[in-house]
C-alpha cells in the first residue's frame, strides 16, 4: 500500500508534478474557505433556536471551531497533496478507510445539491413568482445543477471567482443584516429577550436545529482538495484558516443576532427567514423593498456560490481517490486541457438530478423537502469527519518527522482530548439530525432520512470493495 506524500511545499511554479497549474493565492483561499464556510442557506435553521443560538455558537467556536480549524491548517501546510483529506487519512489509515470517508465527502455534494438548489427555487419563487408550483421548483433545481457541473469544469483561474464574489457578497449580506438588526433594535426594541434566561442553553426541541450550527463551521479542509493547484500552501494554509475563521466567527454571530433581533422566534422560516428579516428592517418603502430584492438576488447567487465552492473541493477528493485507484475510474477522468475532475462533475450531476426527481415527487412543500434533503446529505456529509480528528492525532504520533510549517501548540496528550471533543460534536450533529433528546423519534421524517443513509453507505461499500478486488486486494 503506496501512502506516500509530499511532507512540504515544492518551490512555487507554474505548474504542479502532475500537471495542475498553481493558481491559488492567499486572497482566493481565504475568500474559498469563507464562501465554503459561511452557509446563508442555514443562517435562518440556527436562528430558530432562539435567543440561545447566540450561546450555542459561542461554545461550538470554542469547543469544536477553534481547533478543527487549527488542526487541518496543520495538515494541508504539512500535507498539500490534490485531494487534501482523501490523502490525510490514506496516510494514517490505508486505502479503504479513505475510500470510504472520500465517497461520503463527494456524494454528500450530489445529495447536498438539490436541498440547496431547491431552497434557491423556494426563495426565488417568494421574491418574483409567488405561484410558482413544486414542478416548477424541480425543473429550476435540476438547471442550477447543471450549471454547476459547467462552471466547475472550467479551469480553476477561472472557475474561482465564482467563490472569490460569492464570499464578497456573502459577508456584506451578513453585516447588513447584522448592522440592520442593530438599528432596528435602537427604534423599536428587539423582537427576542436577550436575558440570561434565554441566553442558557436549553434542552429538547432546540437540539432539533443545534447540528446546524455544527454543519455551518465546517469546510476548513475543502480548500486542501487543490493542495497542488496552491502557489504556496505551507505558507498560506495557515493563515487563510485563521483570517477566514476569524471572519466567519464574527459574521455569523453578527447575522445571528440580526434575526433574532428583528423577527420573533416563532416567526423565523427556514427558507423565508433572510427575506422577512430584511424586509421588516427596512421597511415598505420604495427603496426599503429594492434593498430586498437586491438582498434576495445576491442571497440567490451565494446558493450557487456554495454550490461551485464545494464541488470544486469534493470533485478534485474524489479524483484523487480514483488516482489512487480507491474509487471507481470515471471519477477520475481529467478534462484534457483545464486539468479539471469532468468524471466526478458528470457524475455529481447525475446523481443530483435522479435525487432531485426522487425526493421532489415525495415532498409536500418546499420546507418538508428542504428540511429532508438537508438532513440526510448532512449526516453522509458528517461521517467523514469522525475520521478526521483521528487522522490529525495519529499522523502526529506515527509521522513525526514530516516538517510541519505549522504546527498546532501542546502536547499529544491535549490534541488527543481536543480531537474526542471535537468528533463528540460531530457524533452528537448526525445523532440530533434525526433524533431530539426527550421526545420519540418522528418516524415519518427519521425513516426515509436514515434510509437514504444506509443506502448510500452501502452503496459506497459495494463500490470500495470492488475497487480493491479489482487491486487484487482482499476485502
Amino acid at each position: 500500500m503506496n501512502t506516500d506524500l509530499p511532507a512540504v511545499k515544492s518551490p512555487p511554479t507554474a505548474q504542479a508534478p502532475h500537471g495542475f497549474k498553481r493558481v491559488l493565492g492567499l486572497l482566493d483561499m481565504t475568500l474559498f474557505t469563507v464562501c465554503a464556510i459561511l452557509v446563508i442557506d442555514t443562517l435562518a435553521a440556527s436562528a430558530a433556536i432562539g435567543p440561545s443560538a447566540m450561546t450555542w455558537w459561542v461554545i461550538t467556536l470554542v469547543l469544536f471551531f477553534i481547533p478543527y480549524a487549527l488542526m487541518t491548517a496543520e495538515l494541508g501546510a504539512a500535507y498539500p497533496r490534490e485531494g487534501g483529506i482523501q490523502g490525510w487519512i490514506r496516510k494514517a489509515y490505508g486505502d479503504r478507510w479513505a475510500a470510504r470517508a472520500t465517497w461520503c465527502y463527494w456524494i454528500n455534494v450530489a445529495l447536498w445539491m438539490p436541498s440547496v438548489y431547491i431552497l434557491f427555487a423556494g426563495m426565488f419563487s417568494q421574491m418574483f413568482w409567488p405561484e410558482m408550483g413544486l414542478g416548477a421548483k424541480i425543473a429550476m433545481a435540476v438547471v442550477l445543477s447543471w450549471l454547476t457541473v459547467g462552471f466547475g469544469i472550467l479551469s480553476l483561474d477561472v472557475s474561482k471567482w465564482i467563490p472569490n464574489i460569492g464570499a464578497v457578497i456573502k459577508a456584506a449580506i451578513m453585516l447588513l443584516i447584522g448592522g440592520g438588526g442593530i438599528y432596528y433594535v435602537t427604534q423599536n426594541g428587539v423582537a427576542n429577550e436577550f436575558t440570561v434566561a434565554t441566553l442558557t442553553p436549553q434542552l429538547g426541541a432546540s437540539l432539533a436545529f443545534l447540528p446546524v450550527i455544527v454543519y455551518n463551521y465546517l469546510g476548513f479542509e475543502l480548500m486542501s482538495g487543490a493542495g497542488e493547484e496552491m502557489k504556496d500552501p505551507a505558507r498560506d494554509v495557515p493563515r487563510a484558516v485563521i483570517i477566514s475563521g476569524v471572519s466567519i466567527a464574527v459574521f455569523y454571530l453578527l447575522a445571528t443576532f440580526g434575526i433574532l433581533a428583528v423577527l420573533p422566534q416563532a416567526d423565523i422560516g427556514l427558507v423565508e427567514g433572510l427575506l422577512d428579516t430584511v424586509a421588516k428592517i427596512f421597511g415598505d418603502s420604495a427603496a426599503g423593498k429594492a434593498l430586498v430584492t437586491a438582498v434576495g438576488i445576491g442571497a440567490l447567487y451565494t446558493f450557487f456560490a456554495n454550490m461551485v465552492t464545494w464541488s470544486l473541493g469534493a470533485n478534485r477528493t474524489a479524483q484523487a481517490a480514483s488516482a489512487d485507484g480507491e474509487l471507481p475510474a470515471f471519477l477520475g477522468v481529467l478534462h484534457k486541457r483545464h486539468k479539471t475532475p469532468v468524471g466526478a462533475f458528470l457524475a455529481m450531476g447525475v446523481v443530483g438530478t435522479a435525487v432531485i426527481f426522487g425526493y421532489g415527487f415525495l415532498a409536500q412543500s418546499t420546507e418538508d423537502l428542504f428540511w429532508t434533503l438537508f438532513a440526510f446529505s448532512s449526516i453522509i456529509f458528517l461521517l467523514p469527519y469522525l475520521l478526521l480528528f483521528p487522522t490529525f492525532v495519529r499522523l502526529r504520533r506515527i509521522d513525526p518527522d514530516t516538517p510541519r510549517p505549522y504546527r498546532m501548540s501542546g502536547p499529544l496528550g491535549w490534541l488527543r482530548i481536543l480531537a474526542t471533543v471535537c468528533a463528540l460534536f460531530i457524533l452528537q450533529a448526525i445523532v440530533f439530525f434525526v433524533w431530539v433528546p426527550g421526545e420519540p423519534i418522528d418516524w415519518a421524517a427519521a425513516g426515509p432520512i436514515m434510509i437514504g443513509v444506509v443506502v448510500t453507505l452501502v452503496i459506497g461499500e459495494v463500490l470500495v470493495q470492488r475497487q480493491h478486488r479489482r487491486r487484487g486486494k482482499t476485502p
